[in-house]
């Protein structure tokens, strides 16, 4: 099984959120389906902070579609939006907080026409549906990330608002979206 780097194993996402969405910038999103395994390196994430977070799906408690989010971390978090677009977060922090780092674009380590450039494309592109829902990150699941030594640098991360939250009230204005400031694959 072609590998680039060391798996991130569960207890690396059982940390604070904002450092683990900070610190997934650069890293490699590992897909196999199909029989092919295909690399990408994360440019675009977004921080959701439990329950108090009011952009965040936990804000209206424990249900059954918000299970997984106070599971442990290290888990799968895809959900449909506008009926026709998924979305993919990785679980983090403690098992209850209900927290998790939405993956917004990821770059393609081989050539590709493509530009899984949001949320949606990426699932597209990934092949990333609610069969992976409360699936753990790891090769059982065909989705798992790896650290391969890419450094990325304080000032190589761009921080703003997170997008599509303005109902969020307070929460809207959190500067909790991370991305690369030199990549073209972001949204």
């Amino acid at each position: 099984m072609a590998m680039r780097g060391k798996i991130l194993k569960r207890t690396w996402f059982a940390r604070p959120t904002l450092s683990v969405a900070q610190e997934l910038l650069g890293k490699v999103l590992v897909r196999r389906t199909k029989g092919k395994i295909k690399h990408y390196r994360i440019t675009e994430v977004e921080a959701y902070c439990g329950i108090h977070d009011l952009a965040c799906h936990a804000r209206c408690g424990r249900t059954r579609r918000t299970e997984v989010m106070f599971g442990p971390a290290g888990y799968i978090y895809v959900y449909l939006i506008y009926g026709m677009y998924y979305c993919l977060n990785l679980v983090t922090a403690k098992e209850g907080e209900a927290e998790a780092v939405l993956i917004r674009s990821v770059e393609p380590m081989f050539s590709t026409p493509e530009h899984p450039v949001g949320p949606g494309k990426l699932c597209r592109e990934l092949d990333i549906n609610n069969k992976l829902n409360c699936q753990k990150l790891g090769r059982g699941s065909g989705l798992w990330v790896e650290d391969d030594g890419y450094k990325v640098t304080p000032r190589q991360v761009g921080r703003s608002p997170r997008r599509g939250v303005a109902y969020a009230k307070k929460y809207a204005g959190k500067p909790w979206r991370f991305y690369l400031k030199t990549s073209e694959f972001v949204s």
